[in-house]
Protein backbone atom coordinates (compact mmCIF):
# COMPACT_ATOMS: atom_id res chain seq x y z
CA UNK A 1 0.00 0.00 0.00
CA UNK A 2 2.88 2.31 1.07
CA UNK A 3 4.91 1.73 -2.36
CA UNK A 4 1.58 2.27 -4.16
CA UNK A 5 1.25 5.84 -2.86
CA UNK A 6 5.29 6.59 -3.70
CA UNK A 7 3.95 5.66 -6.76
CA UNK A 8 0.94 7.57 -7.65
CA UNK A 9 2.88 10.55 -6.74
CA UNK A 10 5.49 9.46 -8.91
CA UNK A 11 3.69 8.64 -12.04
CA UNK A 12 1.65 11.84 -13.01
CA UNK A 13 -2.00 10.85 -13.79
CA UNK A 14 -5.09 9.50 -12.53
CA UNK A 15 -4.39 6.31 -9.93
CA UNK A 16 -6.83 4.30 -8.17
CA UNK A 17 -5.73 1.95 -5.59
CA UNK A 18 -7.59 -0.58 -5.25
CA UNK A 19 -7.92 -2.39 -1.75
CA UNK A 20 -6.08 0.38 -0.18
CA UNK A 21 -5.27 -0.26 3.62
CA UNK A 22 -6.61 1.93 6.96
CA UNK A 23 -3.64 1.39 8.81
CA UNK A 24 -1.62 4.76 10.37
CA UNK A 25 1.09 3.68 8.28
CA UNK A 26 -0.63 3.66 5.24
CA UNK A 27 -2.75 7.45 6.20
CA UNK A 28 0.56 8.99 6.93
CA UNK A 29 1.63 8.16 3.24
CA UNK A 30 -1.26 9.12 1.77
CA UNK A 31 -0.54 12.25 3.83
CA UNK A 32 2.74 12.26 2.33
CA UNK A 33 1.22 12.16 -1.30
CA UNK A 34 -1.25 15.32 -0.54
CA UNK A 35 1.89 16.99 1.28
CA UNK A 36 4.35 16.17 -2.15
CA UNK A 37 1.73 17.72 -4.34
CA UNK A 38 -1.24 15.84 -5.65
CA UNK A 39 -3.95 17.31 -7.10
CA UNK A 40 -6.54 15.13 -4.58
CA UNK A 41 -6.47 12.29 -2.88
CA UNK A 42 -10.30 10.89 -2.38
CA UNK A 43 -11.30 7.99 -0.66
CA UNK A 44 -14.06 5.80 -2.06
CA UNK A 45 -16.95 3.97 -0.53
CA UNK A 46 -15.60 0.59 -1.90
CA UNK A 47 -12.36 1.14 0.41
CA UNK A 48 -10.36 1.90 -2.73
CA UNK A 49 -8.08 5.75 -3.15
CA UNK A 50 -8.11 7.65 -6.49
CA UNK A 51 -4.71 9.60 -6.42
CA UNK A 52 -4.70 12.69 -9.05
CA UNK A 53 -0.96 13.99 -9.73
CA UNK A 54 1.43 15.57 -11.95
CA UNK A 55 4.41 14.49 -10.21
CA UNK A 56 6.67 15.37 -7.38
CA UNK A 57 6.24 19.57 -6.33
CA UNK A 58 6.43 19.96 -2.57
CA UNK A 59 3.65 22.23 -1.38
CA UNK A 60 4.26 22.11 2.47
CA UNK A 61 7.64 23.01 4.05
CA UNK A 62 6.91 20.74 6.62
CA UNK A 63 5.88 16.95 6.55
CA UNK A 64 5.64 14.43 8.90
CA UNK A 65 6.01 10.76 8.51
CA UNK A 66 4.06 9.38 11.18
CA UNK A 67 5.39 6.37 12.93
CA UNK A 68 6.34 4.46 10.02
CA UNK A 69 9.81 3.61 9.21
CA UNK A 70 8.99 2.53 5.53
CA UNK A 71 7.61 5.61 4.68
CA UNK A 72 10.54 7.77 6.19
CA UNK A 73 12.60 5.48 4.65
CA UNK A 74 11.18 5.64 0.95
CA UNK A 75 10.23 9.45 0.86
CA UNK A 76 12.74 10.40 1.67
CA UNK A 77 15.05 10.23 -1.30
CA UNK A 78 11.32 11.13 -3.54
CA UNK A 79 11.06 14.55 -0.99
CA UNK A 80 14.80 15.19 -2.46
CA UNK A 81 13.83 15.48 -5.66
CA UNK A 82 11.78 18.70 -4.63
CA UNK A 83 14.53 22.05 -4.79
CA UNK A 84 12.70 23.78 -1.87
CA UNK A 85 13.67 23.39 1.19
CA UNK A 86 11.47 20.66 3.45
CA UNK A 87 11.75 19.23 6.97
CA UNK A 88 10.57 15.85 7.61
CA UNK A 89 9.30 14.66 11.27
CA UNK A 90 7.80 12.06 12.94
CA UNK A 91 5.83 10.44 16.06
CA UNK A 92 6.49 7.77 18.50
CA UNK A 93 9.29 5.30 18.15
CA UNK A 94 10.29 7.29 14.40
CA UNK A 95 11.85 9.57 16.51
CA UNK A 96 14.46 7.49 17.98
CA UNK A 97 14.75 5.44 14.77
CA UNK A 98 18.51 5.96 13.52
CA UNK A 99 18.41 7.49 9.74
CA UNK A 100 22.13 7.91 9.63
CA UNK A 101 22.25 6.78 5.99
CA UNK A 102 20.58 9.38 4.40
CA UNK A 103 23.16 11.91 6.14
CA UNK A 104 26.12 9.89 4.61
CA UNK A 105 24.18 9.39 1.27
CA UNK A 106 22.34 12.28 -0.18
CA UNK A 107 25.23 15.09 0.15
CA UNK A 108 27.02 13.06 -2.94
CA UNK A 109 23.72 13.20 -5.07
CA UNK A 110 23.91 17.32 -4.53
CA UNK A 111 21.04 17.19 -1.57
CA UNK A 112 22.32 19.42 1.00
CA UNK A 113 20.81 17.32 4.74
CA UNK A 114 20.88 18.35 8.44
CA UNK A 115 19.50 15.83 10.64
CA UNK A 116 19.00 15.75 14.04
CA UNK A 117 22.44 13.49 15.41
CA UNK A 118 21.28 11.02 12.49
CA UNK A 119 17.53 11.11 13.78
CA UNK A 120 14.27 13.58 13.15
CA UNK A 121 13.55 16.14 12.34
CA UNK A 122 15.90 16.50 8.59
CA UNK A 123 15.75 19.12 6.50
CA UNK A 124 16.25 18.44 2.85
CA UNK A 125 16.94 20.53 -0.02
CA UNK A 126 17.29 19.39 -3.48
CA UNK A 127 16.88 18.29 -6.16
CA UNK A 128 18.62 15.03 -5.93
CA UNK A 129 20.84 14.52 -8.73
CA UNK A 130 21.42 10.65 -9.63
CA UNK A 131 25.12 9.02 -9.57
CA UNK A 132 27.07 6.20 -9.17
CA UNK A 133 27.25 5.49 -5.53
CA UNK A 134 27.43 2.35 -3.00
CA UNK A 135 25.03 1.96 -0.33
CA UNK A 136 25.16 -0.63 3.12
CA UNK A 137 21.93 -2.80 2.25
CA UNK A 138 22.17 -4.43 5.79
CA UNK A 139 20.64 -2.33 7.87
CA UNK A 140 17.03 -2.15 5.66
CA UNK A 141 15.98 -2.58 2.17
CA UNK A 142 13.78 0.19 2.82
CA UNK A 143 16.49 2.82 2.13
CA UNK A 144 17.20 0.87 -1.20
CA UNK A 145 14.04 1.20 -2.26
CA UNK A 146 13.21 5.07 -2.12
CA UNK A 147 16.79 5.27 -3.64
CA UNK A 148 14.99 2.92 -6.71
CA UNK A 149 11.92 5.09 -6.73
CA UNK A 150 13.72 8.48 -6.25
CA UNK A 151 16.48 7.11 -9.21
CA UNK A 152 13.42 5.98 -11.58
CA UNK A 153 11.69 9.24 -11.12
CA UNK A 154 15.01 11.59 -11.91
CA UNK A 155 16.14 12.62 -15.07
CA UNK A 156 19.95 11.03 -15.54
CA UNK A 157 22.40 9.93 -17.52
CA UNK A 158 23.52 6.52 -17.17
CA UNK A 159 24.15 5.61 -13.13
CA UNK A 160 24.51 2.54 -11.02
CA UNK A 161 23.34 1.66 -7.33
CA UNK A 162 25.61 -0.58 -6.06
CA UNK A 163 24.50 -2.26 -2.51
CA UNK A 164 26.54 -4.08 0.05
CA UNK A 165 25.43 -6.79 2.06
CA UNK A 166 21.51 -6.44 1.06
CA UNK A 167 19.35 -7.83 3.40
CA UNK A 168 15.08 -8.24 3.03
CA UNK A 169 15.27 -8.89 -0.59
CA UNK A 170 11.95 -10.38 -1.17
CA UNK A 171 10.57 -6.59 -0.20
CA UNK A 172 13.29 -5.29 -2.83
CA UNK A 173 11.30 -7.80 -5.17
CA UNK A 174 8.35 -6.17 -3.80
CA UNK A 175 9.20 -2.99 -5.19
CA UNK A 176 10.59 -3.24 -8.37
CA UNK A 177 7.08 -5.00 -8.93
CA UNK A 178 5.08 -1.98 -7.85
CA UNK A 179 7.42 0.13 -10.16
CA UNK A 180 7.02 -2.02 -12.81
CA UNK A 181 2.77 -2.09 -12.99
CA UNK A 182 2.97 1.90 -12.75
CA UNK A 183 5.23 2.19 -16.24
CA UNK A 184 8.15 3.68 -13.89
CA UNK A 185 11.72 3.18 -15.66
CA UNK A 186 13.22 0.30 -14.36
CA UNK A 187 16.90 -0.79 -13.40
CA UNK A 188 18.64 -3.62 -14.64
CA UNK A 189 19.04 -6.01 -11.33
CA UNK A 190 22.55 -7.84 -11.22
CA UNK A 191 21.78 -10.02 -8.82
CA UNK A 192 20.65 -7.42 -6.17
CA UNK A 193 24.35 -5.92 -5.78
CA UNK A 194 24.28 -3.66 -8.43
CA UNK A 195 21.09 -1.86 -10.10
CA UNK A 196 21.48 -0.14 -13.58
CA UNK A 197 19.60 2.81 -14.89
CA UNK A 198 19.99 3.36 -18.43
CA UNK A 199 20.34 7.02 -19.86
CA UNK A 200 16.86 7.87 -20.43
CA UNK A 201 14.63 10.96 -19.23
CA UNK A 202 11.96 10.90 -16.91
CA UNK A 203 8.76 10.98 -19.45
CA UNK A 204 5.72 9.48 -17.78
CA UNK A 205 2.65 10.40 -20.33
CA UNK A 206 -0.16 11.81 -18.20
CA UNK A 207 -1.97 8.20 -17.78
CA UNK A 208 -4.67 5.96 -15.81
CA UNK A 209 -3.61 3.69 -13.91
CA UNK A 210 -5.12 0.85 -11.56
CA UNK A 211 -3.29 -1.22 -9.14
CA UNK A 212 -4.70 -3.55 -6.50
CA UNK A 213 -3.24 -3.75 -3.19
CA UNK A 214 -2.32 -7.68 -2.34
CA UNK A 215 -3.69 -8.94 1.06
CA UNK A 216 -0.86 -8.54 3.88
CA UNK A 217 1.11 -11.03 4.91
CA UNK A 218 2.65 -9.13 7.90
CA UNK A 219 -0.89 -9.00 9.31
CA UNK A 220 -1.94 -12.58 7.72
CA UNK A 221 1.00 -14.55 9.77
CA UNK A 222 -0.83 -13.56 13.16
CA UNK A 223 -4.12 -15.10 12.48
CA UNK A 224 -2.43 -18.23 10.78
CA UNK A 225 -0.14 -18.80 13.68
CA UNK A 226 -3.89 -18.70 15.75
CA UNK A 227 -5.15 -21.21 13.46
CA UNK A 228 -2.11 -23.75 13.94
CA UNK A 229 -2.54 -22.65 18.14
CA UNK A 230 -6.01 -22.27 18.76
CA UNK A 231 -7.98 -24.08 16.10
CA UNK A 232 -9.23 -24.29 12.60
CA UNK A 233 -8.87 -20.63 11.05
CA UNK A 234 -9.72 -20.03 6.83
CA UNK A 235 -7.73 -17.14 5.78
CA UNK A 236 -8.60 -15.65 2.45
CA UNK A 237 -6.86 -12.70 0.16
CA UNK A 238 -3.28 -13.65 0.82
CA UNK A 239 -1.25 -14.59 -2.74
CA UNK A 240 0.85 -17.60 -2.54
CA UNK A 241 2.67 -16.60 -5.07
CA UNK A 242 3.13 -13.28 -3.22
CA UNK A 243 6.83 -12.23 -3.78
CA UNK A 244 5.74 -10.41 0.27
CA UNK A 245 8.93 -11.92 2.84
CA UNK A 246 6.58 -12.47 5.41
CA UNK A 247 5.00 -15.49 3.30
CA UNK A 248 8.07 -17.78 4.82
CA UNK A 249 5.40 -17.75 7.88
CA UNK A 250 4.00 -20.73 5.84
CA UNK A 251 7.33 -22.39 6.25
CA UNK A 252 7.47 -22.48 9.72
CA UNK A 253 3.71 -23.67 10.05
CA UNK A 254 4.45 -26.92 7.74
CA UNK A 255 7.75 -27.43 10.14
CA UNK A 256 5.86 -27.46 13.24
CA UNK A 257 3.58 -29.94 11.95
CA UNK A 258 0.06 -27.59 11.85
CA UNK A 259 -2.51 -29.11 9.33
CA UNK A 260 -2.81 -26.53 6.50
CA UNK A 261 -4.15 -26.28 3.06
CA UNK A 262 -3.06 -23.80 0.78
CA UNK A 263 -5.41 -23.05 -2.22
CA UNK A 264 -5.03 -20.40 -4.72
CA UNK A 265 -7.62 -18.31 -2.95
CA UNK A 266 -7.65 -19.45 0.89
CA UNK A 267 -5.43 -20.86 3.22
CA UNK A 268 -6.50 -23.13 6.16
CA UNK A 269 -4.82 -24.08 8.99
CA UNK A 270 -5.64 -25.76 12.41
CA UNK A 271 -3.89 -27.70 15.19
CA UNK A 272 -2.44 -31.46 14.00
CA UNK A 273 -4.88 -33.71 14.38
CA UNK A 274 -3.41 -35.86 17.12
CA UNK A 275 -3.50 -32.34 18.86
CA UNK A 276 -2.31 -29.37 20.19
CA UNK A 277 0.73 -30.72 22.08
CA UNK A 278 1.86 -32.23 18.81
CA UNK A 279 3.10 -28.93 17.43
CA UNK A 280 6.92 -30.00 17.04
CA UNK A 281 9.81 -27.19 17.10
CA UNK A 282 10.75 -25.72 14.36
CA UNK A 283 14.54 -23.76 13.02
CA UNK A 284 13.80 -20.79 10.87
CA UNK A 285 16.28 -18.18 9.73
CA UNK A 286 14.37 -15.10 9.38
CA UNK A 287 17.14 -12.85 8.50
CA UNK A 288 15.21 -11.63 5.15
CA UNK A 289 11.67 -11.63 7.22
CA UNK A 290 12.42 -10.08 10.63
CA UNK A 291 9.19 -8.86 11.34
CA UNK A 292 8.06 -12.58 11.60
CA UNK A 293 9.67 -12.84 15.01
CA UNK A 294 6.49 -12.01 17.17
CA UNK A 295 4.47 -14.56 15.55
CA UNK A 296 7.16 -16.76 15.36
CA UNK A 297 7.52 -16.79 18.86
CA UNK A 298 4.12 -17.14 19.46
CA UNK A 299 3.69 -20.25 17.73
CA UNK A 300 7.13 -21.65 19.16
CA UNK A 301 5.72 -21.25 22.39
CA UNK A 302 2.90 -24.03 21.76
CA UNK A 303 5.94 -26.19 20.40
CA UNK A 304 6.89 -28.94 22.44
CA UNK A 305 10.79 -28.49 22.29
CA UNK A 306 13.05 -25.68 21.35
CA UNK A 307 12.74 -23.13 18.49
CA UNK A 308 15.57 -21.81 16.75
CA UNK A 309 14.80 -18.52 15.41
CA UNK A 310 17.96 -17.24 13.04
CA UNK A 311 18.15 -13.29 12.24
CA UNK A 312 18.14 -11.42 16.14
CA UNK A 313 20.75 -8.98 15.15
CA UNK A 314 17.73 -7.19 12.30
CA UNK A 315 15.29 -6.42 15.50
CA UNK A 316 18.02 -3.54 17.66
CA UNK A 317 15.95 -0.53 15.15
CA UNK A 318 12.12 -1.82 14.77
CA UNK A 319 9.40 -0.22 17.08
CA UNK A 320 10.52 -2.02 20.34
CA UNK A 321 14.19 -3.67 20.44
CA UNK A 322 12.06 -6.80 19.61
CA UNK A 323 14.55 -9.60 20.59
CA UNK A 324 14.68 -8.00 24.27
CA UNK A 325 10.97 -6.93 24.23
CA UNK A 326 9.58 -10.44 23.21
CA UNK A 327 11.70 -12.17 25.85
CA UNK A 328 10.18 -10.12 28.51
CA UNK A 329 7.39 -9.97 27.88
CA UNK A 330 6.38 -13.70 26.89
CA UNK A 331 8.39 -14.60 30.05
CA UNK A 332 5.51 -12.87 32.01
CA UNK A 333 3.47 -15.50 30.22
CA UNK A 334 6.13 -18.68 31.53
CA UNK A 335 7.80 -18.60 28.07
CA UNK A 336 11.68 -18.91 28.63
CA UNK A 337 13.46 -16.94 25.91
CA UNK A 338 16.89 -17.29 25.18
CA UNK A 339 19.51 -14.80 23.35
CA UNK A 340 22.74 -15.91 22.16
CA UNK A 341 24.82 -13.97 19.37
CA UNK A 342 22.30 -14.11 15.99
CA UNK A 343 19.51 -16.49 17.63
CA UNK A 344 16.53 -16.29 19.60
CA UNK A 345 15.72 -20.15 20.86
CA UNK A 346 12.34 -20.38 22.22
CA UNK A 347 11.20 -23.09 25.00
CA UNK A 348 7.80 -23.92 24.41
CA UNK A 349 5.47 -26.77 25.64
CA UNK A 350 4.68 -25.74 29.01
CA UNK A 351 1.47 -24.19 29.14
CA UNK A 352 1.10 -20.56 29.03
CA UNK A 353 -0.54 -18.40 31.63
CA UNK A 354 -2.37 -15.22 31.66
CA UNK A 355 -0.38 -12.47 32.47
CA UNK A 356 -0.49 -8.46 32.11
CA UNK A 357 1.55 -8.20 29.05
CA UNK A 358 3.47 -4.48 27.88
CA UNK A 359 2.97 -3.86 24.01
CA UNK A 360 6.09 -1.23 24.25
CA UNK A 361 4.15 1.00 21.49
CA UNK A 362 5.01 -2.01 19.16
CA UNK A 363 1.78 -3.24 16.66
CA UNK A 364 3.54 -6.43 16.15
CA UNK A 365 4.46 -7.27 19.86
CA UNK A 366 0.72 -6.44 20.62
CA UNK A 367 -0.56 -8.70 18.58
CA UNK A 368 2.09 -11.37 18.95
CA UNK A 369 1.02 -11.63 22.90
CA UNK A 370 -2.79 -11.83 21.96
CA UNK A 371 -2.39 -14.92 19.86
CA UNK A 372 -0.45 -16.28 22.42
CA UNK A 373 -3.25 -15.74 25.14
CA UNK A 374 -5.56 -17.86 23.15
CA UNK A 375 -4.70 -21.16 24.57
CA UNK A 376 -3.04 -19.76 27.90
CA UNK A 377 -4.38 -20.17 31.48
CA UNK A 378 -6.55 -17.38 32.61
CA UNK A 379 -6.84 -13.71 31.39
CA UNK A 380 -4.26 -11.41 29.68
CA UNK A 381 -4.63 -7.88 29.19
CA UNK A 382 -2.26 -6.19 27.09
CA UNK A 383 -1.32 -2.21 27.92
CA UNK A 384 -0.65 -0.33 25.13
CA UNK A 385 -2.79 -2.59 23.08
CA UNK A 386 -3.54 0.49 20.66
CA UNK A 387 -0.31 -0.03 18.81
CA UNK A 388 -1.93 -2.11 16.71
CA UNK A 389 -3.77 0.73 14.74
CA UNK A 390 0.15 1.29 13.09
CA UNK A 391 -0.29 -1.77 11.05
CA UNK A 392 -3.93 -3.60 11.25
CA UNK A 393 -6.67 -2.00 13.13
CA UNK A 394 -9.05 -4.31 12.71
CA UNK A 395 -6.91 -7.09 14.28
CA UNK A 396 -8.90 -7.84 17.57
CA UNK A 397 -12.45 -7.33 15.41
CA UNK A 398 -10.84 -10.47 13.75
CA UNK A 399 -9.41 -12.43 16.50
CA UNK A 400 -12.55 -11.62 18.60
CA UNK A 401 -14.55 -13.27 15.48
CA UNK A 402 -12.16 -16.74 16.14
CA UNK A 403 -12.35 -16.61 19.93
CA UNK A 404 -15.42 -15.97 22.01
CA UNK A 405 -12.98 -15.65 24.88
CA UNK A 406 -11.26 -12.17 23.23
CA UNK A 407 -12.95 -9.16 25.02
CA UNK A 408 -12.40 -5.89 23.67
CA UNK A 409 -12.13 -3.41 26.88
CA UNK A 410 -12.01 0.48 25.38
Amino acid sequence: MQRACAASILKEGHTWIKNAGNSNDDKAALQLVKDLGAFSVDYLDDGGVVVISDGVQCKNSDVNCGESGLSIRMFIPIIALCNNEVTINGSGSLLSRPMNFFDEVLPALEVKIKSNNGKVPIVLKGPLQPKDITIDGSLSSQYLTGMLMAYSAADAKAVTIKVNDLKSIPYIDLTLSVMKAFGMKMPLNKEYKEFYFEEKAHVYPFTYQEYTVEGDWSGGAFLLVAGAIAGKIVVKGLDPFSTQADKAILQAIIASGATISIEEKQIEIAPPVTGLSALKPFHFNATDCPDLFPPLVALAAYCNGTSVIEGVSRLAHKESNRGLTLQEEFAKMGVEIILQDDLMMVKGGEALKGAAVHSRHDHRIAMACAVAALNAVGETVIEEAEAINKSYPDFYEHLQLLNAGVSLIN
